[in-house]
């Protein structure tokens, strides 16, 4: 009980003096849209007895996989720190556990299952007494399942079957929840699945509900998920590297020549490299095959464009996952390894990409222009912008000989590096859009289009990037080499605000959107539209002659916070 005691003040001490700056803003935003989703979460308690259900097993979801996709999860205590400590692995992994309980997320999750004391409040005295426990065991199989399965992975990372294999498995998962509708049609499923009850997520409401067994189900998966934990903790030290015994050697004649055989070896040999390939190629493969289900192909073509969007997602960070390995090259006059690095992007993803989208074309019978002005266009714009968005949003990242045994942990700014996968996929996405529409317009033109749009993206941002790397390259190896951005001379009008004014200002251009936009305009066309109870939509839950009038009085406090954001910032001689 010490250890874990003492672990949880390590945690909060660490956190305390953690979240400054940029990274407190993040922290902010993300605990009040957890919160928001929190909320939403505890209403559905008070609206039908069977929502919650299907909204535990999504917060179930998202703690198993999102630390997967964003980096591993928490680490701010890793399991290395204590290695010589001589702890058993189970008081080991106690611990970490009670310190796991310390932050923004558990906070927010511990939120959302207030549903339970709601919902046992509404059956009566006993049900409410069990539904304290059951939160805290209900917590506890979230926080222990989401270490489990980072620790799976992780473990899988260390061979390249394993690598390959996970990255096929998390890229289908992905998949089959972007296309969860397809499965609802299949399965006649209109309302909430019977399912969701019996899984792990349901059980805390199964025991609120008068179901005793679920309560000691819960507990005994704790100790299980413990257990599980604690033996998969003492295989994480002393990651195996793969062997390069064997292999055929790359030779090149010329600079550029260089560059590729060396990123050609890494996307052969690094499995984290290895593992976003696969997780990327299942994504687009999956997503697209969904529909099949529903004896519809025409999503198939797109397979090989799906492919590559993710695919430059997953790689939006190349400079910053190489480390402070940049020195090489400025140590070198007039060296760029820009070019060097597009060519092997294409190299690695250009021969998927093709095969994949002239196979599935071909099974459906096309549309031949619309996919072949697409694909030219998303591979220039992707090879163009991968190194591009690297170098002017690099997040600093973990030199691969230094990574700790969690391998999906290959920086500490997780928050940076999901903003920059999610601004690579927009992006990418514009680079394709002049060729999608002229080939709606002309037919085969667009493909010329797409040929002409991916060799200026190719070429235009491959050039930005190398004149970022001439005149800020020193800037950016000491970003890597510190994890600290530099400080600008020039204030800006924003960094001359009080502390209360950039809060509110925070708050009302991060938060205005909210009530404007969903729960105002889109709300509103759901009333017209006869779409009622839908959803979160708020206005469509009220009476008829308050339909109306609840979504005009959402929009205008979207206005009116976008309004205050505007006043707030703007310099007092102009008001």
């Amino acid at each position: 009980m010490a250890v874990a005691l003492t672990m949880a003040r390590m945690k909060v001490a660490m956190l305390r003096h953690a979240f400054h700056g940029t990274r407190a803003q993040t922290a902010g935003t993300g605990a009040a849209l957890g919160a928001l989703l929190a909320a939403g979460t505890v209403y559905l308690a008070f609206t039908d007895p069977d929502l919650p259900a299907a909204g535990y097993a999504v917060w179930l979801l998202g703690w198993i996989l999102g630390p997967i996709f964003m980096g591993g999860g928490d680490e701010t205590l890793r399991p290395e720190y204590f290695s010589l400590l001589g702890l058993p692995p189970r008081r080991l992994a106690a611990g970490l556990l009670v310190s796991a309980f310390v932050g923004v997320a558990p906070l927010v999750s511990l939120t959302a299952l207030l549903g339970l004391l709601v919902a046992g409040v509404r059956l009566g005295v006993a049900n409410t007494l069990v539904a304290v426990p059951a939160m805290v065991l209900q917590l506890a199989v979230f926080v222990l399942l989401s270490k489990v399965s980072v620790a799976v992975v992780g473990l899988a990372l260390r061979t390249r079957p394993g690598a390959i294999a996970s990255g096929v498995l998390n890229g289908a998962i992905l998949a089959a929840l972007g296309q969860i509708w397809v499965f609802f049609v299949v399965f006649g499923q209109t309302g909430v699945p019977a399912a969701v009850w019996y899984l792990p997520s349901g059980w805390g409401l199964l025991a609120v509900r008068g179901e005793w067994w679920a309560l000691g189900a819960l507990a005994l998966l704790v100790l299980l998920l413990l257990g599980t934990w604690a033996a998969l903790l003492s295989r994480r030290a002393g990651a195996a590297r793969p062997s390069t015994r064997g292999r055929r050697p790359m030779r090149a004649a010329t600079a550029n020549g260089a560059i590729v055989a060396k990123e050609l070896r890494t996307w052969s040999r690094d499995l984290v490299r290895n593992h976003q390939l696969t997780f990327a190629l299942s994504y687009g493969v999956c997503f697209a095959a969904s529909p099949l289900i529903l004896g519809w192909d025409g999503m198939l073509p797109y397979a090989g464009p799906i492919f590559i969007v993710m695919a430059a997602a997953m790689t939006a960070n190349l400079y910053g996952t190489d480390g402070t390995a940049l020195w090489l090259t400025l140590l070198t006059p007039s060296a760029s390894d820009v070019r060097g690095r597009q060519l092997a992007w294409l190299s690695a993803h250009a021969p998927v990409a093709i095969v994949l989208t002239v196979a599935f074309t071909a099974v459906t019978g096309g549309p031949w222009p619309l996919i072949l002005a697409l694909l030219p266009a998303l591979l220039g714009g992707a090879a163009g912008l991968v190194p591009l968005v690297s170098v002017y949003g690099l997040v600093p990242g973990t030199d691969p000989h230094r990574r700790a045994g969690n391998p999906l942990r290959t920086s500490e700014d997780d928050g940076g590096l999901t903003g920059l996968a999610y601004l690579m996929l927009a992006l990418v996405l514009l680079t394709g859009a002049p060729a999608a529409l002229a080939a709606l317009r002309y037919g085969w033109a667009g493909v010329a289009v797409g040929v002409v749009t991916g060799v200026l993206c190719y070429w235009g941002f491959g050039l930005l990037t190398e004149r970022r790397l001439r005149s800020h390259g020193s800037e950016l190896l000491d970003v890597m080499r510190t994890g600290r951005k530099p400080r600008t001379t020039v204030k800006s009008r924003f960094e001359q605000l009080s502390k209360t004014q950039k809060t509110v200002a925070w708050w009302c251009f991060g938060f205005g959107a909210i009530p404007l936009v969903p729960q105002g305009i889109v709300a509103a066309v759901f009333v017209a539209g006869g779409m009622l109870r839908h959803s979160w939509f708020l206005a469509t839950y009220m009476p008829p002659g308050l339909r109306y009038p609840v979504a005009a009085a959402f929009a205008a406090l979207g206005l009116a916070m976008y309004g205050t954001g505007v006043w707030v910032v703007t310099p007092r001689s102009s008001r």
